[in-house]
């Protein structure tokens, strides 16, 4: 790759970078869904359009959640917001989702990814456009069998996806009676639970046709220059969520993310 075609990548991925930095700590959402995405549009833009693309954007996605979940989960407990309890219970089960996750991921190519990232992705929006904080289906979680179904699903989900815990573990956790601020913050931890082992999976995950200096499924470049800028943009967006009204602002980014996701699987079923 020449200095020509390096500065632009170099330059839209800082961007991308300071975007999902800025949204992340606006609106407490995790970057994987404005990461796959970009990751999508940038790599086959520049000609990396291959069968296996989608595996790319999902695991360099997780990769950056690794370092972005675990900064969050341990500003959250300095505050003392993370339930630990809550979360070392529901680890294993994720962790497992997580691992079965990779393991599909690498069987499908592009199109079935897009499919499923479009469908998923309007399933967000529009929890976030409709949802309400004073929605309950009970006051306190259920016990060790909907841990054990309902934590590999997430987890399963999540990397299907290349998201962290928090557009899935978070209304789950609200809908169960969990105080929003402990939820947002336990779900963090959910994020490296489901991260870390998918992420080491996908680094042992060959993809034919990858961009440069892509390692298995990760494309290192796009880590690094990911985690930089959201590490930067992040307290950002924290200080910008204090000054404008999040309500308003959170149904204007599931706007933003049904016309993404229309248009990747406009894309997907052409």
């Amino acid at each position: 790759m020449d200095l020509s075609t390096l500065a632009p990548l170099v330059a839209i991925l800082m961007a991308v970078g300071v975007f999902a930095g800025v949204l992340a700590g606006l609106l407490g959402v995790g970057g994987g869904i404005v990461l796959v995405p970009a990751y999508f549009y940038l790599f086959s833009g520049l000609g990396y359009g291959s069968e296996d693309l989608m595996q790319i954007c999902v695991a360099t996605s997780l990769a950056t959640i690794i370092v972005t979940s675990a900064r969050s989960v341990m500003a959250h407990h300095r505050k003392g917001a993370v339930d630990w309890t809550i979360l070392r219970q529901w680890a294993p089960p994720i962790a497992v989702g997580a691992v079965v996750g990779v393991l599909v991921v690498a069987q499908l190519h592009t199109r079935s990814l897009q499919i499923i990232f479009g469908g998923m992705l309007i399933s967000i929006a529009l929890y976030m456009i409709f949802g309400k904080a004073s929605w309950r289906i009970s006051d306190h979680l259920p016990g060790r069998g909907f841990r054990l179904s309902f934590g590999p699903v997430m987890g399963f989900i999540s990397v299907l996806l290349g998201i962290g815990g928090g557009s899935i573990g978070t209304p789950m956790l609200t809908l169960h009676g969990v105080p929003i601020h402990r939820a947002v913050a336990t779900s963090a931890g959910f994020g490296v639970t489901i991260a870390l082992p998918s992420a080491v999976g996908f680094l042992l995950t060959p993809v034919a046709a990858a961009p440069p200096w892509t390692l298995g499924a990760v494309n290192i470049p796009a880590f690094l220059i990911t985690i930089a800028m959201t590490t930067l943009s992040a307290p950002w967006g924290a200080a910008l969520a204090h000054r404008l009204d999040a309500r308003l602002l959170k149904r204007v980014f599931a706007g933003f993310l049904l016309l993404v996701a229309l248009n990747m699987l406009r894309k997907a079923l052409m």
